[in-house]
C-alpha cells in the first residue's frame, strides 16, 4: 500500500470490501488490471488507517486469484468453462423445471451480508417476484440477528450503532461484550484507546484474554454461554446498591417491574457460580459503569451467537435502561456489526421475513406499499420463509434447487459437514462468486461476478451511515455484475422489466420502496453520498409545501404534518416567483429534527443539512440531514418508551458432560476474514495466519500430554476437527478456541451446534460441548 493522503487524477475514493467499518481508501489503477490501495484521510471513521486485509484487498483482483469465466458441470462431473448464455440458460432452465415439478417453494435463494444494498434489494425482489418463492435468507442471519431482534423489541428499531463511533471516546465507560476489535476491525481500536486517554474506562467481557482485553481497565472472563447471567447479576447489583435512575425509568421506559423481579433472582454469589466471574469483579464492573454521567454497552458475536442470544442482548439493554444509559447523549446500547454490509443487507429484503425499508413481510400495509413500487399484486408476494440454517437443512428435500450469491456456507454454516451434505443432495446448485469457494466447487453452474473495485453501489456501515462505493477499474472480460446476472435470469424466466443493471437506477427504486419504513432511505441519493461522505438513515425525503405525510402503520415512524405559509408559485423545476417562510419539525419516532425554512424569489427553501433531494411535486424544501443519533427524544415504539425484557438465565443448549467435558468457542483472527474464501488467496495474509489452531490452557494441555504445535482432535456430537495446539494462559482452563476461516479437517464449524434462538433463529456458534484428544501420526 502506498501511504499517501493525496489523490491523483486517476484515483478513485471508495471503501474497503471487508468489515462493517467500511474504511475509506483510495484506488489507483496499475498495470495488470488491478489497483494500488492508498490512504484516504478524509473519511472520518478510519482517518486513513487500514488493517492488513484492507491494505492487501487488491490482491484478489488479480487474474490468478479469481474467476474469469462461467463454469458448468460437464458429463464427467468436472467444472469446465462455458459462455454466459449457456450458463444462464442452464440456471434458468433448471429453476423453471424445479418450479414446474415441485412448486415455487422448492426454489431457494441464499444471499450474503457483503452484497451491496442494490444487490440485496434486487435479490429479494428476484426471489419474490420472479421465482415466487418464500425460501430466501442470507448469511447475515449468522451475524447479528439476535442483536437486531433484541434492539427491535426494546427500542422499536434496529440499527447497529444508534450513534456514530466518534461518540465512543467521549463517553465515560464502555462495556465491550464478546468483541475483539483489535483483530476483527483493527482501525476501530483507536476509539477505545482514545476513550481511556480521555479518562474513560473500558470493560471487556470475553472468555479469552484477547488483544482487546489486554487494553481493558477490567477484563471479565465468564464461562462461554453465561453472558446472560452476568448481565443479570450486574443489574441485580444496580438495584441493590441504589443505582437505578428512577426518574428516567418512570419517564422513558415500560416493563421495569417484571425485569427488576427477574434480575433480583440472580444474586451475585449465584452469578459467580454460573459464570466464574467473582463477586468483587461484578461489583467493580457495576461501579465503573455507573460512576460517570454517560456510558455505553457494545455487543458483538460473543453474546449474540447463542441459542439465547436475543435474551442475552436484552439483558445488557436492560442494564442500560435501568441506569438511564439509552437515548441520551454519549450513552446507549449498540451492536458492532460484522460483515461489510451486514446492516444494509438485513434492511432491504433478502432476509426471510422482510421487505425493503426494514418492513415486515407480514404487514399488509408494507406489502401494499412495496407491491405498488414493484408493480405487482400484494397478494402475489409470498409470506415469510425459513431462516438461514433451516433453509440449508431443508436442501435436497423440500428445497430442490438453490441460487447462492455472495456466501460460502460449506465453511461458515454450523454443523458444516451436514450442510455440505445437504448442498450435495440438491437437484441443482448455482453459485455467483468472485472466487471458486468451497461452496462453488459443489455447484452445477458457477458465475464469476465483479468485485468492489469494479462496480458502483452502496453499503451501510455499522454506524447506520449509507456509503457510496465507486468503480475504479473495468472488470476482466468474462466477468459480469450480480445485477446483470439477475437481469439475465429474470428475462429468461419471463420477467422482462424491473431488473435494471445500473446500480443507481436500482437505488432510486430502493429509495421509493423504503420510503416511510423504519429504514427510510428516500432522502438519500448518489450525489448526496458523494458530497457528504455518507448519510445516516433514517433520512426521509422532505414533503413538499402543505403536504401531509403519513407513514405506514406499524413501522415505528409517526405520522407527521408539515405546513408552510407564504405566497408564490413553484414547480419541479423550481421556476416561478414568490416568497415564503415557515418552520416545522419531523418526528421520525426516533428523535426530533427541528428546522426553520425560508424561501424568496425562486420558490426554493433552505434549512439545516446539505446536499440535494427531490421532495416530490410542488415547492421543494432542503433535504433531511440524516440521523446520526437515534432516540434522543423518544424511542421508535408506539408509545415512545423503551421496553425492558423480563429475561432469566438458562443453560446453553449443550452443556459439558463426561463424554464431552470441555467447552468450544469460535471466532476470527486478524489476518483472515469470515470463511476465508478471499483472504486465503492473499499470500501476505496466509503467511501471517496459515491455518487453523486449537487454543487451550496449559492445565488442559498438561492433562492431555500435549505440547505447543502438537496436532489435537476436537470432537463434538456433530464431527471432528484436527488442528495444531496453541497453548496460552489467555483462555479459561475449561474452554478451547478455534478460528473458523478454514475448510477441510480443521473446519471449526464441523463442530458447532445449530440449536436456534427461538426469536432470531441464530445458531449457537459460540458454545458447544467437546472433548479434546491427542492425535498419533
Amino acid at each position: 500500500m502506498q501511504n499517501t493522503g493525496t489523490r491523483t487524477p486517476a484515483t478513485t475514493p471508495t471503501h474497503c470490501p471487508y468489515c462493517a467499518l467500511q474504511c475509506g481508501m483510495n484506488l489507483t489503477p496499475v498495470e495488470g488490471g488491478t489497483v494500488e490501495v492508498s490512504e484516504r484521510t478524509d473519511f472520518p471513521v478510519n482517518r486513513g488507517a487500514l488493517c492488513g486485509k484492507g491494505r492487501t484487498a487488491a490482491a484478489v483482483l488479480a487474474p490468478g486469484a479469481r474467476l474469469t469465466s462461467p463454469l458448468v458441470r460437464s458429463g464427467d462431473g468436472a467444472l469446465v468453462p462455458a459462455g454466459w448464455d449457456e450458463a444462464l440458460d442452464r440456471i434458468a432452465g433448471n429453476l423453471e423445471r424445479t418450479r414446474a415439478r415441485y412448486g415455487a417453494d422448492a426454489l431457494g435463494v441464499f444471499g450474503g451480508g457483503g452484497l451491496t444494498n442494490e444487490k440485496a434489494y434486487a435479490l429479494g425482489k428476484f426471489a419474490r417476484v420472479v421465482l415466487g418463492t418464500s425460501q430466501i435468507d442470507y448469511n447475515g442471519r449468522f451475524c447479528m440477528s439476535s442483536a437486531a431482534a433484541a434492539g427491535t423489541r426494546a427500542f422499536g428499531l434496529d440499527r447497529g450503532l444508534p450513534f456514530p463511533l466518534e461518540d465512543v471516546p467521549r463517553t465515560g465507560c464502555v462495556i465491550l461484550v464478546g468483541s475483539n476489535p483489535a483483530e476483527t476491525m483493527p482501525p476501530s481500536l483507536r476509539y477505545f484507546t482514545e476513550l481511556r486517554e480521555n479518562g474513560g474506562t473500558l470493560i471487556v467481557v470475553d472468555p479469552r484474554r484477547t488483544k482487546t482485553a489486554e487494553q481493558a481497565d477490567l477484563h471479565l472472563a465468564p464461562r462461554p454461554g453465561t453472558d446472560l447471567a452476568l448481565a443479570l447479576g450486574m443489574l441485580h447489583l444496580v438495584v441493590a446498591e441504589g443505582r437505578v435512575d428512577e426518574a428516567y425509568v418512570e419517564e422513558r421506559t415500560s416493563g421495569w417491574e417484571e425485569a427488576r423481579a427477574a434480575a433480583m433472582a440472580h444474586w451475585p454469589e449465584y452469578v459467580e457460580r454460573i459464570t466464574g466471574v467473582s463477586v468483587p469483579e461484578l461489583r467493580e464492573a457495576v461501579r465503573l459503569f455507573c460512576a460517570p454521567e454517560a456510558a455505553m454497552v457494545l455487543t458483538a458475536r460473543g453474546p449474540e451467537q447463542q441459542a439465547k442470544g436475543t435474551d442475552t442482548v436484552g439483558a445488557w439493554i436492560n442494564l442500560c435502561l435501568a441506569t438511564g444509559r439509552a437515548g441520551r447523549p454519549l450513552s446507549g446500547y449498540g451492536c458492532l456489526t460484522g460483515q461489510g454490509n451486514g446492516q444494509g443487507g438485513r434492511e432491504h429484503g433478502q432476509k426471510a421475513d422482510q421487505l425493503p425499508g426494514y418492513r415486515k413481510l407480514t404487514d399488509p400495509a408494507a406489502r401494499r406499499h412495496v407491491a405498488e413500487v414493484w408493480g405487482v399484486d400484494p397478494d402475489a408476494l409470498p409470506g415469510p420463509g425459513r431462516s438461514a440454517y433451516e433453509l440449508l437443512d431443508a436442501l435436497g428435500t423440500d428445497v430442490r434447487s438453490l441460487l447462492v450469491m455472495g456466501s460460502n456456507p460449506v465453511v461458515s454454516a454450523p454443523r458444516a459437514a451436514h450442510v455440505e451434505g445437504r448442498l450435495r443432495s440438491l437437484d441443482f446448485l448455482a453459485v455467483c462468486d468472485v472466487v471458486l469457494s468451497e461452496t462453488a466447487e459443489l455447484a452445477d453452474v458457477v458465475l464469476p461476478v465483479t468485485q468492489w473495485a469494479e462496480e458502483t453501489g452502496t453499503t451501510t456501515s455499522l454506524e447506520g451511515r449509507v456509503l457510496l462505493r465507486r468503480r475504479a477499474i473495468t472488470p476482466p472480460d468474462g466477468v459480469r455484475g450480480d445485477l446483470e446476472v439477475l437481469h439475465g435470469l429474470a428475462g429468461r424466466l419471463g420477467v422482462e422489466k424491473g431488473f435494471p443493471t445500473d446500480p443507481e437506477e436500482v437505488f432510486e427504486e430502493l429509495r421509493r420502496a423504503s420510503a416511510g419504513g423504519p429504514a427510510d432511505y428516500s432522502g438519500i441519493d448518489y450525489r448526496r453520498l458523494a458530497e457528504e461522505n455518507g448519510v445516516f438513515w433514517p433520512c426521509p425525503a422532505q414533503p413538499a409545501a402543505d403536504d401531509t405525510h403519513t407513514a405506514d402503520p406499524g413501522t415505528g415512524t409517526d405520522t407527521r404534518t408539515r405546513t408552510r405559509t407564504g405566497t408564490g408559485t413553484g414547480s419541479d423545476s423550481d421556476s416561478g416567483s414568490g416568497s415564503g417562510s415557515g418552520s416545522g419539525s419531523t418526528d421520525t419516532g426516533i428523535g426530533r429534527v427541528t428546522r426553520t425554512a425560508t424561501g424568496t424569489g425562486s420558490g426554493m427553501s433552505t434549512e439545516t443539512g446539505s446536499g440535494s433531494s427531490d421532495a416530490g411535486a410542488g415547492l421543494r424544501v432542503a433535504p433531511h440531514p440524516g440521523t446520526p443519533r437515534l432516540f434522543l427524544d423518544r424511542f421508535a415504539t408506539d408509545d415512545g418508551r423503551a421496553r425492558f425484557a423480563p429475561v432469566t438465565h438458562r443453560p446453553s443448549a449443550e452443556e459439558p458432560d463426561d463424554e464431552y467435558p470441555v467447552l468450544l468457542t469460535t471466532g476470527r483472527v486478524v489476518s483472515q476474514y469470515q470463511s476465508g474464501a478471499q483472504t486465503r488467496r492473499v499470500a501476505e495474509l496466509n503467511a501471517a495466519a496459515p491455518g487453523p489452531f486449537v487454543e487451550l490452557h496449559p492445565r488442559l494441555a498438561a492433562r492431555l500430554g500435549a505440547a505447543d504445535g502438537d496436532p489435537l482432535a476436537v470432537v463434538s456430537r456433530r464431527g471432528r476437527a484436527v488442528a495444531p495446539a496453541r497453548i496460552t494462559t489467555g483462555i479459561r482452563p475449561d474452554t478451547v478456541f478455534m478460528p473458523f476461516h478454514w475448510p477441510g479437517e480443521g473446519r471449526a464449524n464441523t463442530l458447532t451446534n445449530p440449536a436456534l434462538d427461538p426469536t432470531s433463529r441464530m445458531p449457537e456458534f459460540k458454545v458447544c460441548a467437546v472433548r479434546v484428544e491427542t492425535v498419533t501420526s
